[in-house]
């Protein structure tokens, strides 16, 4: 029998990258997306796409009693961290009260859950470098908040015998179908901006650092991690500043532009490493993609469909 999945935020960046490798598994795969940020063309012709919003907890519920999932991947999110500076409530409704709803859904048919939470906005500026699983939390932005208080839900389902639910902190997802609009994906909107000739702006004056992660490693991370219950970092473990991702891919760009600088904006951190060893223990997973090859690989994906406006 063909097993089910149900993937929120499935016509999303990361998880368009989820429904393929699902459907790969030869598993049948259904997506619950609203649209305000995914794109109908990143969802495989293989899966179902349902326009929901995870905020409406009986047009979701609807969706997985038809589906009856036996596994749920929820990637849905409010993402920014300015975006939730600006509008802190709708940030809570979807973070907090659209993870509550997949939760519930999710029980009535005994399916484990496979969260996405956040690293470095989760643990704050005070965190040591590299971050361990163990630092107590302390957000500067609502969206850090928010995914602190998903995951209280996350952990207490788990608890309360609903399913062996995961939570994955994850460091700063590049690759293939990364949004170039917004402001959450830095290496898409500098690999836009220097294809069209244009100064990208390096926020913090390029010194701030991430531990930016690929995300073919985060997607083997969700698989692995799906019906296990823990917490667990998804990253590389190694500290990149802005101003050296920018240098990767102008380089690969073959461009000679200089950036802008500006003050970092409210609610960003200065430094965020994530120490990624207990999933590499416990999941047997660790990330293969170092930063020098995965920038410029992901600089050719990205314009390649820049060029034919996907």
């Amino acid at each position: 029998m063909t097993r089910t999945a149900l993937v929120t935020g499935g016509a999303g960046f990361i998880g368009s990258h989820v429904v393929d490798a699902l459907l790969a598994e030869g598993r049948q795969v259904v997506v619950v997306d609203d649209l305000s940020s995914g794109t109908p063309d990143r969802v495989a012709d293989a899966a179902t796409l349902e326009q929901v919003d995870i905020t409406d907890a009986a047009a979701l519920g609807r969706v997985a009693d038809a589906l009856r999932p036996e596994a749920v991947f929820h990637l849905a999110a409010q993402a920014s961290v300015v975006a939730s500076v600006e509008d802190p409530q709708r940030d809570c409704a979807v973070n907090v009260v659209g993870t509550l709803n997949v939760l519930e859904a999710a029980k009535r048919h005994g399916a484990p859950v496979a969260f996405t939470s956040t690293g470095g906005a989760l643990y704050g500026d005070a965190a040591p470098i590299p971050t361990a699983e163990d630092f107590p939390p302390a957000p500067l932005s609502p969206y850090g908040a928010s995914k602190w208080a998903a995951e209280a839900y996350v952990r207490s389902w788990t608890a309360s015998g609903a399913g062996p639910h995961a939570v994955l902190r994850l460091g700063n997802v590049y690759g293939p179908r990364q949004s170039p609009h917004g402001e959450a994906g830095v290496v898409a909107i500098f690999a836009h901006r220097l294809w069209s000739g244009q100064a990208p702006t390096l926020y913090g004056e390029g010194t701030p650092t991430r531990d930016y992660v690929h995300v073919d490693d985060v997607v083997r991370a969700l698989l692995a991690a799906s019906g296990r219950a823990g917490v667990w970092n998804i990253a590389t473990g190694v500290e990149t500043d802005v101003r050296r991702v920018f240098e990767l891919l102008r380089d690969a760009a073959g461009s000679d532009v200089e950036p802008t600088f500006a003050p970092l904006r409210p609610g960003e951190l200065r430094r965020s490493c994530l120490d990624p060893s207990l999933a590499e223990r416990e999941l047997g997973v660790r990330a293969t993609v170092a930063v020098g090859d995965g920038m410029p690989r992901t600089y050719a994906s990205l314009v390649a469909g820049f060029a034919s406006g996907t």
